[in-house]
């Protein structure tokens, strides 16, 4: 094909070599702590707490899921989900420490330990906490067969379509040395399109899996209503219109509201306001006397 030839490609001149080798220079956000290889880079235990749940994460929108779980839970009155949560701080590389690779051989937060069982139960990947969570505790995922599949069928959704939003349009968007236009028009395109499947469906459902708040919306909400109040990627919301998507923006407002959602968005968090960062978090007192503007100043 005629469009592929070399001068044709970005960088003019670029051609696809036979075996691909890693460019440790290809820059970027992130680039430093990208590698094509899995395992620790460095021995470092894990900190453990008083609490059954131990969570080792970050406030990025998989972090939050599983912190809006918690405090979900908490507010519901399930005592035994009280919870330590521990900072991990991807950009210094803390992921790859061999306690954490230990608890997620992925190398991605969130992990969690569950150190009520017999034996320490590991459990990575924010969609699997959080079906964790909800069979744990009996709760925010429906008991009916219809109902369950539905949530799951959300929740699959989100794990399967947030990769073009966040690695995809996000990366390109905002993250990228480099604005290219093919890819930026490629995953714009996507991302309009799952908040066009979103906002059909919430058209007629109050909530993902119907009239019932499920697991499905707290692994959706931080990554799609973060859009939808255009609080992702810099100008993003603006450049994808999401004021267009009414009933996106009716469910991100009734969500947003929450008061454990609120709290869950402040955990493990290091940017932003001050007064809205609980860079850790060991007791529900901690949201009242150790956010990071009050630790500035004692």
């Amino acid at each position: 094909m005629t469009d592929k030839l070399p001068e044709n490609n970005f960088p003019a001149g670029y051609e696809v070599p036979k075996v691909w080798t890693w460019d440790k220079g290809n820059g970027g956000t992130f680039a430093s702590i990208n590698r094509p290889i899995a395992g620790p880079t460095h021995d470092k235990e894990l900190p453990v707490g008083k609490h059954p749940l131990q969570l080792y994460s970050l406030a990025t929108p998989n972090g939050q899921k599983v912190t809006i779980m918690l405090e979900e839970l908490l507010a519901l009155g399930h005592k035994g989900a009280e919870y330590d949560a521990w900072l991990i701080k991807i950009g210094d590389g803390d992921q790859f420490g061999s306690g954490f690779v230990g608890v997620n051989p992925n190398s991605k937060i969130p992990a969690l330990m569950d150190r009520s069982t017999p034996e320490p139960t590991r459990v990575f990947e924010s969609g699997s906490i959080l079906v964790y969570l909800a069979e744990k505790f009996g709760a925010f995922l429906p008991k009916d067969l219809k109902g369950r599949t539905e949530a799951m069928n959300w929740l699959f959704w989100q794990m399967g379509s947030a990769p073009f939003l966040g690695g995809g349009f996000g990366h390109f968007f905002a993250y990228a040395p480099m604005h290219i236009k093919y890819a930026i028009d490629r995953y714009a395109m996507e991302v309009k399109r799952q908040m066009d499947v979103l906002d059909r469906h919430l058209a007629d459902h109050p909530f993902l899996a119907g009239s019932e708040y499920s697991i499905a919306d707290m692994a959706t909400w931080p990554w799609y209503g973060r859009l939808a109040l255009n609080q992702a990627y810099g100008d993003a919301g603006k450049f994808l219109e999401v004021d267009t998507y009414k009933h996106v923006q009716r469910w991100t407002a009734e969500i947003a509201a929450r008061p454990a959602v609120k709290r869950g968005c402040m955990v493990n968090r290091v940017s932003g306001d001050p007064a809205d960062q609980l860079p850790e978090r060991h007791d529900a007192s901690d949201f009242e006397t150790r956010t990071a503007d009050k630790l500035a100043t004692a």
